[in-house]
């Protein structure tokens, strides 16, 4: 059976943000763009953007989208995506006349914040967390603090508005109650020849997942015993091996799952597993339900209209 395109995200382009819809208009402002609306509004949707986005959720309750992770939002729930990371929030909980505000944003692009790192060593405290918002962070007891950041930043503007950022950033690059939404990410150490070791072999498992190998023969391509491999590919991804590529694996057949109407059955050979049973059993594990449940709840990510 051919693969069959289902519905991709939409590319939010910066010519379709109308200030009508809650943007801040061209012009009044910076580097940093602050965005409030309500629900219903043209903007929930299920999309991408090259910029960052700092959301907060301030009422309704509902089901959250970000990349292959589906979940559960209320008031206060703080999310960081991003660059081209797809994401959606979707109320259930909304009287028919709606509700005025639901979400306040902020948006900010990556290379001014990466390039002034470059040069003000203060600010390169900002950069790992930007590395972990490609899968989405989600953060927890933050809400007020961010809220009240929001609120003046909303009400400034220049250097004013600049500074009440990045203390915000701050704050959440200090914040340790967070956790990732769509994936596993290499985490630094100290050993960089064995991390830079580690890293070319995450490349080359994210690439070949589909394929059938053995940590044996991994380790072969690094010259690396297998006790020693394990030791610092866990420290290095903070998953075993076979966890890791099992979830590489789970995450291509979500993409499957969300994009294409290919049968379970051959989602599972697709992606790499060789028996299904084996794989509806590390699919519940990673996504917390069956691939089935997935992809019925997958289908909700567009709206009302899809």
């Amino acid at each position: 059976m051919p693969l069959q395109r289902i519905r991709a995200p939409e590319l939010e382009h910066d010519f379709v943000r109308d200030p009508a819809l809650g943007y801040e208009p061209q012009g009044s402002y910076g580097y940093v763009r602050f965005l409030e609306h309500g629900f219903p509004n043209p903007l929930v949707r299920w999309h991408y953007h090259e910029e960052y986005e700092l959301h907060l959720i301030v009422r309704t309750h509902g089901r959250v989208f970000v990349g292959d992770y589906i979940g559960h939002f209320e008031p206060g729930h703080l999310v960081l995506t991003g660059p081209r990371l797809p994401h959606n929030w979707i109320s259930t909980d909304v009287a028919p006349e709606g509700v005025a505000v639901r979400d306040r944003v902020l948006q900010f692009s990556d290379a001014p914040l990466r390039e002034a790192a470059g040069l003000i060593p203060e600010m390169q405290e900002v950069l790992p967390l930007l590395e972990r918002a490609r899968l989405g962070i989600e953060f927890f007891g933050m809400s007020q603090v961010t809220e009240a950041r929001l609120e003046r930043i909303k009400h400034s503007h220049g250097l004013r508005r600049f500074a009440e950022f990045m203390d915000l950033m701050g704050e959440l690059s200090r914040c340790s109650d967070t956790r990732s939404l769509s994936t596993v990410r290499l985490q630094s150490f100290d050993d960089d020849a064995s991390l830079a070791q580690i890293s070319g072999i995450v490349d080359w498992v994210t690439e070949h997942s589909t394929e059938q190998f053995s940590m044996a023969e991994v380790c072969a391509r690094v010259n690396m015993s297998e006790s020693k491999f394990s030791r610092y590919f866990r420290r290095a991804t903070g998953n075993t091996f076979t966890d890791f590529v099992n979830r590489l694996r789970i995450n291509r057949a979500c993409q499957l799952l969300m994009e294409t109407d290919r049968y379970i059955t051959n989602v599972c050979y697709d992606v790499g597993f060789n028996n299904v049973a084996n794989f509806n059993r590390r699919f519940l594990q990673v996504k917390g339900m069956t691939p089935k449940q997935f992809r019925q709840q997958a289908g909700a990510r567009f709206g009302s209209a899809a």
